[in-house]
C-alpha cells in the first residue's frame, strides 16, 4: 500500500472528485433514510449511492477475478455488500462503502501533503564543462568529455566531472556530496570530485572519469533506483483477506446447501442465514479503523511537527533495530561558530578584532564565522592591503602591522614557531609581524538536543550509528560528545549505502533500520533505508521527497517522538484487530446457529465499527 503511496501523484482533481462522490453518496444516503418512503425509489436512491461511493471498489473486484486475485478485501467487500442488498439491509451496504471512501481520502490527503518535487536534485547536476579548444575556454556537454581530457573550472562553478588537480588552488564547498561543513581545500595533485562547487580560484583538472562513472552522476544513479529496494509493508488486511475472504465465502455456501439436504429443511432460512454470515464477514470495522488508526497516528504526530509519510512507515517506525544518522545539519547545526579562543600576549577581542579584520573581504564560512564571533563593526579604512594566500589563509596589512591568519602551512611559509594543535575543528593560527599571537578553533556544533535525542533513542533502538563524510577526527569528537555507539567517518554517498545494507543485513528480525539526513547527499540513503528521515526545516527538497518522515523543525530529539508515536498508534490499530476479529468470530458462529438476526449483524458490522473508528482517533492525541 505505501508503495503504492510513495510513487502515485494525487492531482487536486483527484481530491475534489474524491470529496463530491463522498458528499453525495451522504445526501443521497441521508435523503434515503429520512425522506423517502419505503417503495422502489428508495431502493433506487440507496442503490445510487452505493454505485456512487463503491463504484471503483467494484470495478477493482471485478478486474482482481478476471486476473485471477480475487480473494481480497475488494472482493469482500463486494459480496458483503451484495448479500447485504439481497437481504434488503441497503442502508448497511452504501454505509460499508462511504466510510471505506472516507478512510481511503485521509489516507491520501496525508500523503499529498508530505510530496515535494525531486527535481531539484538536478541542481547538482553540471550544466557545462570548459575545454580549451583553439586557445579559447569552450562550454561543452560534460557527457561529450573524454577520459583524460584537461578541463578548467572557474569561480562559481561546479566541476563537471571526476578528476585530478593539476594546475591551481582552491578552495571548494563539498557539501552536497559528502556532507562535509568545512570547505575542502584543493593543490594540484589533489583528486577533485564532481559536484562540487569552486567558491575560489582557478582549476585546471585531468579528467579520470567520463560523466557515466562519475560522483555526481551515481548519486543521481542511486536515488533514481533506490526506490526498487525500499522494503515492502503489505497492508494486514490484504494478506488476512486472502485467507479470510475464500474461508467466508465457502462458510456461507456450506450453510446455505448442506443443512438443508442433510436435515430436508427448505432452503429459505438457510439461505437468509448464510446471508446473514456474509454481512457479518464483511471487514468494515478492519477496512476502516486500520488506515484511520494509521492515520490519526500521521495526523497526531503532525502537531509535534513530524510528518509520516505512509502507514508501512508507522509500522516500521515503531521497531527499530538501529537508528543511523548523518552528521551536518542532522546531529550538528552545520554552521561554523568560533568555539575556542586562544590567545597569546594579546586579549581573546584583541585576537578576534585581528582576524576579523584580516577576513573583512572574504565570504568564506570561516572567515563570516570570525567576523561574527567579533561582533563589532570592522574599520575597513585600518586595512591598508590584503593577500589571500590560496588554500592556506590571508596576510594583511592592519595599522601598519603584518597580519597573517590561517592554516598550519601558513605559519610554515612564514618561518613562524607555533604549537601544532590537535582539535576537531578547524583551527586558525594567527601571527603579528612574525609572531606568534594565537588560535581560534572553529567547529560544527551539536544541536542543543542532539546527546537527550541519542539518550532517548537508546531506549527504543538496539544502537545508533553516525555515517559521515567529514575526517575520522571530527566524527570521533563527536561521537563522543553524544554518546553515539557506532560511527563510519570519510563517506561518499556510495559508501554511505553499502554501509547501512551492512546494517539492514544484520539487524534483528521484524525490526527496522531508520535513517535521518538532511543534505542531498543523503537521498540515496535515505531511500534505501526502511524508514528515511529527513530534517525537513533547513534539508534539501531532495531529502525530503527521498524520505519516509520529515522533522520540520529539525530537532534531532523528535525522532524518538516519533517512535513512541508510532508505537502508541501501532498499539491502537492492534487493539482494534482484535476487537473486530474477536467479535466477528462469535457472531459468525453465533448466526450460523441462527441466534443472531440480522440486527446482530449490522452490530458485529457498523457497530463493531464505530467503535473501532473511536479508539483509532484516541491516536490524534499521541
Amino acid at each position: 500500500m505505501c508503495e503504492h503511496h510513495h510513487h502515485h501523484e494525487y492531482s487536486k482533481e483527484n481530491d475534489k472528485l474524491h470529496l463530491i462522490k463522498i458528499i453525495l453518496a451522504l445526501i443521497l444516503f441521508i435523503l434515503a433514510i429520512a425522506v423517502m418512503p419505503a417503495g422502489i425509489a428508495k431502493v433506487i436512491i440507496f442503490l445510487t449511492a452505493y454505485i456512487i461511493a463503491g463504484g471503483d471498489v467494484l470495478i477493482k473486484a471485478v478486474k482482481n477475478i478476471f486476473k485471477g486475485d480475487m480473494f481480497d478485501e475488494n472482493f469482500l467487500m463486494f459480496i458483503a455488500t451484495a448479500g447485504a442488498f439481497a437481504i434488503k439491509e441497503y442502508p448497511e451496504a452504501v454505509m460499508v462503502m462511504i466510510l471505506y471512501q472516507i478512510g481511503e481520502f485521509l489516507q491520501e490527503k496525508a500523503v499529498e501533503k508530505s510530496r515535494r518535487s525531486i527535481s531539484r536534485l538536478m541542481d547538482i547536476r553540471p550544466d557545462y564543462a570548459n575545454i580549451e579548444i583553439n586557445g579559447e575556454l569552450t562550454k561543452v556537454n560534460p557527457k561529450e568529455v573524454k577520459k583524460d581530457a584537461i578541463i578548467t573550472v572557474k569561480t562559481g562553478e561546479k566541476i563537471p566531472l571526476d578528476g585530478t588537480v593539476i594546475e591551481g588552488h582552491a578552495s571548494v564547498d563539498t557539501s552536497a556530496l559528502t556532507g562535509e561543513s568545512a570547505p575542502k581545500e584543493l593543490n594540484t595533485g589533489d583528486s577533485a570530485i564532481s559536484g562540487c562547487i569552486n567558491t575560489n580560484g582557478l582549476l585546471k583538472i585531468k579528467v579520470e572519469k567520463e560523466f557515466g562513472e562519475s560522483t555526481v552522476s551515481k548519486i543521481l544513479e542511486l536515488v533514481e533506483h533506490a526506490g526498487v529496494k525500499k522494503a515492502k509493508a503489505e497492508n494486514f488486511i490484504t494478506k488476512f483477506a486472502r485467507y479470510y475472504t475464500p474461508a467466508v465465502v465457502a462458510g456461507a455456501f456450506i450453510l446455505a446447501v448442506i443443512p438443508p439436504l442433510i436435515l430436508h429443511t427448505g432452503f429459505s432460512i438457510w439461505v437468509q442465514r448464510a446471508l446473514t454470515f456474509l454481512v457479518i464477514s464483511c471487514p468494515c470495522a478492519l477496512v476502516i479503523s486500520v488506515p484511520l488508526g494509521f492515520f490519526a497516528g500521521i495526523g497526531g504526530a503532525s502537531k509535534h511537527g513530524i510528518l509520516i509519510k505512509g502507514a508501512c512507515y508507522t509500522e516500521a517506525l515503531s521497531n527499530p533495530d538501529s537508528v543511523v544518522f548523518d552528521k551536518t545539519g542532522t546531529l550538528t547545526k552545520g554552521t561554523f561558530k568560533v568555539t575556542e579562543i586562544h590567545p597569546e600576549g594579546l586579549t581573546k577581542q584583541e585576537l578576534l578584532k585581528m582576524c576579523a579584520h584580516a577576513e573583512n573581504y572574504s565570504s568564506h564560512p570561516i572567515a563570516l564565522s570570525l567576523k561574527e564571533a567579533y561582533g563589532e563593526k570592522i574599520d575597513s579604512e585600518k586595512i591598508k592591503e590584503i593577500e589571500e594566500i590560496a588554500g592556506n589563509g590571508v596576510k594583511a596589512n592592519i595599522e601598519g602591522s603584518e597580519i597573517l591568519a590561517g592554516n598550519s602551512n601558513l605559519m610554515k611559509m612564514f618561518n613562524i614557531e607555533f604549537p601544532l594543535i590537535d582539535s576537531a575543528g578547524t583551527i586558525v593560527y594567527t601571527a603579528k609581524n612574525r609572531n606568534f599571537t594565537g588560535y581560534i578553533v572553529i567547529s560544527d556544533e551539536p544541536k542543543e538536543d542532539a546527546k537527550l535525542a541519542i539518550n532517548n533513542l537508546k531506549i527504543f533502538a538496539n544502537q545508533t550509528v553516525m555515517l559521515t563524510g567529514d575526517s575520522q577526527k571530527t566524527a570521533n569528537y563527536i561521537a563522543q560528545k553524544l554518546g553515539i555507539d557506532k560511527f563510519y567517518a570519510e563517506l561518499l554517498p556510495a559508501q554511505k549505502v553499502e554501509k547501512l545494507e551492512e546494517l539492514i543485513a544484520d539487524k534483528e528480525k521484524n525490526k527496522s533500520v531508520i535513517f535521518a539526513g538532511d543534505g542531498i547527499n543523503d537521498a540515496p540513503v535515505l531511500t534505501r533505508a526502511d524508514v528515511g528521515i529527513a530534517m525537513g526545516g533547513l534539508g534539501s527538497d531532495a531529502a525530503i521527497e527521498a524520505a519516509d518522515v520529515v522533522i520540520m523543525d529539525d530537532k534531532p530529539s523528535k525522532i524518538a517522538k516519533a517512535i513512541l508515536i508510532a508505537r502508541k498508534t501501532m498499539s491502537i490499530v492492534k487493539q482494534n484487530i482484535i476487537f473486530a476479529l474477536g467479535i466477528k468470530a462469535l457472531f459468525l458462529i453465533l448466526g450460523a446457529f441462527g441466534i443472531v438476526t440480522m440486527w446482530g449483524a449490522v452490530f458485529a458490522d457498523t457497530g463493531v465499527a464505530l467503535l473501532a473508528v473511536i479508539n483509532s482517533l484516541r491516536a490524534l492525541k499521541a
